[in-house]
């Protein structure tokens, strides 16, 4: 005789199950006329009942599997510094490199790389944050930014900003630094971040730009600001990241600071005007050039970040070697890394 389906998934009490598993059950139950048969489902269904909505089986056994741990990823390194001292039209430093999955654009005008798909569960991966070059009152000293990594995707510190006397170019990096006096400026890396810019020379004594994420460095020409950093929704709200450090201004000293670049960028300096500013904290922003006043110091660079959005089903075990904090966005877990070096695990 056929059995009610309506009746039967009430008196089984198998409204939880996937509509797959009620019909497998259903199907069985037709099938099944034996009395010990039908003992034995009975007990299933009574099992099935008060397990784990979405759990299948006797005793809620063989769990639902959770989505597959697919991680996107935004990765900026710190960023340069120039030098300090008595010099003539100081570069710029350039920005940390930036690499990402999320949205179209990586750095560099580059198109986004892709997520990371092949990380697993239970397994460690490094995570290390890039601290902005330091600053400097040494005329033959700037430091280049600090490197950022995560697993196996690194980006590279920005580059030292250009001397102004003449020694050095400015420095290859994540973005290049602006060159200084009448040196070139340096190079970007491919994928992470744009070159730096070209001084005025002994007209005016203005450096080149550093140069950012989405943007070459400005020249001392068009006034010596930074490159421009690149906008990544990937925390659910549009943030600018990596943008060039302003240069330095000798002469005239009526000159506009030069801007640093939007994403953390600092300004630059003037001679007997305003002092330089450094690069955004967790932006990798590049610090703003020396004014070239005798006994005077570039600005530092800004510390880098790593932020990783994956779906929420998941945890992350964090070291505590490395700061970090968590929040969610719709279907998504996003985890943000501001300082240190550990490493993570996930787990489902």
């Amino acid at each position: 005789m056929a059995i009610d389906w309506k009746k039967f998934i009430e008196q089984h009490h198998i409204k939880n199950l996937p509509l797959q598993e009620q019909i497998k059950l259903f199907k069985w139950e037709n099938s099944y006329s034996e009395k010990p048969h039908q003992q034995r489902l009975k007990e299933d269904f009574t099992n099935a009942s008060t397990s784990t909505p979405g759990r299948t089986g006797r005793g809620g056994s063989g769990a639902v599997p959770p989505p597959a741990l697919i991680v996107n990823y935004l990765v900026v390194a710190g960023g340069g510094a120039g030098t300090g001292g008595a010099q003539q039209g100081i570069g710029g430093p350039g920005a940390g490199g930036l690499r990402t999955s999320f949205g179209t654009t990586s750095g560099g005008g580059a198109s986004a790389e892709s997520s990371l798909s092949s990380l697993t569960v239970a397994t460690s991966y490094t995570v290390t944050i890039g601290a902005g070059g330091a600053s400097s009152s040494n005329v033959n000293t700037a430091n280049k930014g600090n490197d950022t990594v995560f697993s196996t995707i690194t980006s590279e510190g920005g580059g030292k900003g250009g001397d102004g006397n003449n020694v050095a170019n400015g420095g290859d990096g994540g973005s290049g630094g602006g060159g200084g006096r009448t040196r070139a400026g340096g190079s970007g890396t491919a994928g992470q971040g744009f070159d730096g810019g070209t001084p005025t020379g002994a007209s005016s004594f203005i450096g080149g730009g550093g140069g950012g994420a989405s943007e070459a460095g400005k020249n001392g020409t068009a006034g010596g600001g930074g490159g421009d950093g690149l906008a990544v929704a990937i925390t659910g709200t549009s943030v600018t990241y990596a943008g060039g450090g302003g240069a330095g201004v000798y002469h005239p000293t009526s000159q506009t600071p030069p801007p640093g670049g939007s994403g953390g960028g600092g300004t630059g300096g003037v001679r007997s005007g305003d002092a330089p500013t450094a690069g955004g904290v967790n932006t990798g922003g590049g610090g703003g050039a020396a004014r070239g006043n005798g006994g005077e110091s570039s600005a530092a660079g800004g510390s880098g970040v790593v932020i990783l959005r994956y779906p929420k089903e998941y945890t992350v075990t964090v070291g505590d070697g490395l700061t970090s904090s968590t929040s969610t966005d719709g279907l998504n877990k996003v985890t943000s890394f501001t300082a240190g070096t550990d490493t993570i695990t996930f787990a489902a």
